[in-house]
């Protein structure tokens, strides 16, 4: 039989892989949107020690399903002190077993109800009018999509048993010895390291093995090596990242790693213990079933499935009594000379056991505003091109958002029914100081991203660089937020009629200085007026209301709850 490549191999492989790593991404992202923020802080608050830091791993990843993300957590939380190092490898390790979740649903036989459940739930996500509907439609169409785009992979793949050229160079990939078993797990790590999803290996094997292109325990193999070649990622991932982030993705590389090597000599007995426990789940995987007079292996699935959420608690077992020398080693051997940077994503004072106490909570929402306020600095930085700056100064702005955020909404908390009007007056006094900062942080956000985007001449610098440095000289009227005696005016009159100056400079140098660089260097000008009236009403909001819980209060509601009486917190 002929056999049309194009219209009966690319269009439906490509298209179904599309599909399927396109439902990879939906269904990560919409549980993300709903859920990630309340999984951070269920995992900072469960991952205390090494085996609940396992279980912890694996309920959140099973949910989230993206260990990516989950790793992103991990890193964020031991950079900030919430947990150490050694839960965190722990959780890291649960990690592999939560996202291995994801592969048995992928082999659930739902391919013909793919495309239907998609389509329900785009509906769905159009006409949603709340963004939490939206987000459950968005992640249950990416999980339909997921199957949809496995059955046309599936589809399209298996007209290739009609074309001996194929068969013979795939009849090469036999995993039946260790040297090829060895062959077989190199190449799945390989593409899984060039397309950065263990998933989307995972998928592509099911595919190949549910068509009868791969025997069975050759697709086994596979996801092994798909386990191997995902540790590129988190490799690639901590390049540019602190010594504890570096740590923490060492963990996962060496555990994954440790584990596809004790397995390899393992793997052809596994295979009888797996050929023995899919008598469970429907019989054997290299038996084909005839679908419309075509023959195709639908439990090769299912076995891939098994085998690498088996593989993976395996793993979690052999390795979990070794996570304190895996951390003393990795105490040695992941870091690297520079000193750490610091993540500004999570907050470091705002703990949830200090909330209740007006005494604590506000001196750690003053340290967690001082510490936003750093950040912000560190726009400046980027702008003058210093060496220790943030690379990137998106993802810089992005962890200093979700800072913000968090201190808003702790801040908020503290506003109680009963509140006396003294604290209530301290507490909207805060947040009103943190719109302004927040405002500050845009501001000196467009000053480094236009700064990085438009290339100056010397002229053109100069005039940068003056500007750089006067914002910088107006930024220690309100940073460090604890200094005792400043030395330097809050008030912004005297610094607009300098950028004033550095305007007549930028219209008079005429061909000197290109129109784009004139542009852009007024438009910094813009950006440095709003950032010195904004330093200066954070200098007036701070002086409007005292920074001092009343002592009063606070002895009256430690006398009521029977407990000790702290001292007064000052700015």
């Amino acid at each position: 039989m002929q056999v049309d490549v194009f219209t009966q191999v690319i269009v439906p492989v490509i298209g179904g892989l599309g599909i399927f790593m396109l439902g990879l991404e939906f269904m990560s992202n919409g549980i993300q949107s709903l859920a990630v923020n309340k999984m951070r802080a269920l995992l900072a608050k469960l991952a205390g020690t090494p085996s609940k830091g396992v279980l912890a791993g694996t309920f959140i990843t099973g949910i989230i399903q993206s260990s990516t993300a989950m790793t992103v957590m991990v890193v964020g939380l031991v950079n900030a002190g919430v947990i150490g190092l050694r839960p965190a490898i722990a959780v890291i390790m649960g990690a592999n077993i939560g996202t291995t979740l994801g592969n048995g649903l992928i082999a659930l036989p739902l391919g013909p109800l793919g495309l239907l459940l998609g389509g329900i739930f785009a509906l769905v996500y159009i006409f949603a009018k709340s963004d939490k509907v939206k987000n459950i439609a968005l992640a249950c169409m990416g999980f339909a999509l997921i199957f949809y785009g496995l059955n046309l992979m599936t589809g399209g793949l298996r007209p290739l048993r009609s074309m001996p050229e194929v068969m013979s160079v795939i009849s090469t990939l036999k995993a039946d010895t260790y040297v090829n078993l060895l062959y077989c797990v190199l190449i799945a790590a390989f593409i899984t390291a060039m397309i950065h999803s263990s998933s989307a290996t995972i998928g592509i094997v099911m595919g190949l093995g549910a068509a009868g292109i791969l025997d069975w325990k050759t697709a086994v193999a596979f996801s092994l090596g798909a386990d191997l070649g995902t540790t590129i990622t988190s490799w690639m991932a901590s390049l540019n990242l602190s010594k504890n982030a570096k740590r923490a993705a060492y963990a996962h590389i060496s555990f994954n790693i440790i584990g596809v090597c004790v397995t390899i000599p393992l793997f052809f007995v596994s295979m009888d213990v797996l050929t023995w426990a899919m008598q469970w789940f429907g019989g054997d995987p290299g038996v084909p079933v005839v679908v419309n007079g075509k023959e195709t292996f639908p439990l090769v699935p299912v076995a891939v499935g098994v085998y690498s959420t088996f593989f993976n608690i395996f793993n979690v077992l052999l390795l979990f009594p070794f996570v304190g020398v895996f951390e003393r080693v990795l105490m040695k051997v992941g870091a690297s000379s520079l000193d750490d940077v610091e993540d500004y994503s999570q907050p470091r004072f705002l703990t949830e056991a200090a909330a209740g106490d007006p005494a604590r909570a506000v001196p750690a929402v003053l340290q967690e505003t001082g510490r936003y306020l750093e950040a912000a600095e560190k726009f400046l930085d980027i702008a003058r091109g210093d060496e220790n700056a943030p690379d990137k100064v998106e993802e810089h702005w992005a962890a200093m958002d979700l800072l913000n955020r968090e201190i808003r909404s702790y801040t908020s908390g503290m506003f109680k029914a009963d509140l006396p009007y003294a604290r209530a007056d301290l507490v909207a006094s805060l947040i009103e100081e943190e719109d302004f900062t927040a405002s500050l942080g845009e501001a000196l956000y467009q000053i480094a991203r236009r700064v990085e985007r438009q290339p100056f001449g010397p002229a053109g610098r100069q005039l940068v660089d003056a500007m750089l440095a006067e914002v910088t000289t107006a930024m220690r009227a309100i940073v460090p937020i604890d200094q005792p005696d400043r030395d330097v005016p809050a008030a912004a009159e005297p610094r607009i009629a300098r950028l004033g100056e550095l305007r007549t400079q930028a219209l008079r140098l005429g061909a000197d200085l290109p129109w784009v660089e004139r542009g852009a260097i007024l438009a910094l000008l813009g950006s440095a007026e709003r950032a010195y009236f904004l330093i200066e009403r954070i200098d007036a909001e701070r002086r409007s209301v005292s920074r001092s819980v009343p002592v009063a209060e606070t002895v009256n509601q430690t006398q009521a709850s029977g407990g000790l009486t702290p001292a007064p917190a000052r700015a």
